[in-house]
């Protein structure tokens, strides 16, 4: 009986392993079809530090959204070198706010359309609505969709586009079914989105990307070149 637990116990050990990494493997290698999402995309910040950006435009890599600012006074300070030597690198290129939730709406939209350049084609804005890294107090969704709406006013005005809303798992469980409705960007880690109701699909947090050292957010478009060129046009 004894040597049957044990083998019982070893063959567990066994298949757990071998379902870990499998679910390892899936996930660091999962890729939408290329066929259907054909426009590859990432999302950054100061966290990536130094990018070759040469060398992701060659990594089949065909837009970048970039973190500009966060609240009403921060500004990422790899910003302004990313957009500009992403662009020369021939990607369409946009900017995304960090929305947080202890400074007024209207003062964030200041903060964007003050750091983000708008003399030549950029696409659409982001806005980033998340819990990780916010402050504490989580408004409600009435509360949210008054800040929101006092940032999204301006800052689309300014720009001639609607902007778009990133939101993550646990921000769109409390909010998506009651914010102001604007083109979405979906997190849907290694799994199709349950809906095609998006403009973005974030697929992956960790992945690879040459010109990069270390992890970075990999996303598909909804849609081919002409899409990526209609949403990069001046308005």
């Amino acid at each position: 009986m004894k040597n049957r637990i044990i083998r019982w116990g070893a063959a567990s050990l066994v298949l757990a392993c071998l379902v870990a990494a499998s679910g390892y493997f899936y996930f660091h290698t999962f890729s939408p079809d290329r066929g259907r999402y054909p426009v590859r995309g990432i999302d950054v910040s100061h966290h990536q530090g130094p990018i070759d950006w040469r060398r992701v435009a060659a990594d089949d890599v065909a837009f970048a959204v970039i973190k500009a600012t966060e609240g009403g006074d921060h500004v990422d300070d790899a910003f302004a070198a990313n957009l500009r030597e992403a662009r020369a690198a021939g990607l369409a290129v946009g900017a995304y706010h960090f929305f947080t939730f202890c400074r007024p709406g209207a003062d964030q939209a200041k903060n964007f359309i003050s750091i983000v350049p708008r003399d030549q084609p950029l696409l659409p804005p982001v806005v980033d609505v998340e819990f990780g890294g916010n402050c504490p107090r989580r408004p409600s969704p009435e509360q949210l969709n008054v800040e929101l709406q006092a940032f999204l006013g301006p800052v689309e005005a300014a720009f001639g586009k609607p902007a778009i809303v990133y939101l993550t798992d646990d921000a769109a469980d409390a909010y998506a079914g009651h914010i102001a409705g604007r083109p979405r960007w979906v997190r849907s880690l290694a799994l199709r989105p349950s809906h095609d109701d998006w403009i973005y699909w974030q697929y992956h947090n960790k992945g690879r990307v040459d010109g990069i050292v270390g992890d970075v957010d990999l996303n598909v478009l909804q849609g081919g070149q002409a899409t990526l060129a209609e949403l990069f046009a001046a308005p």
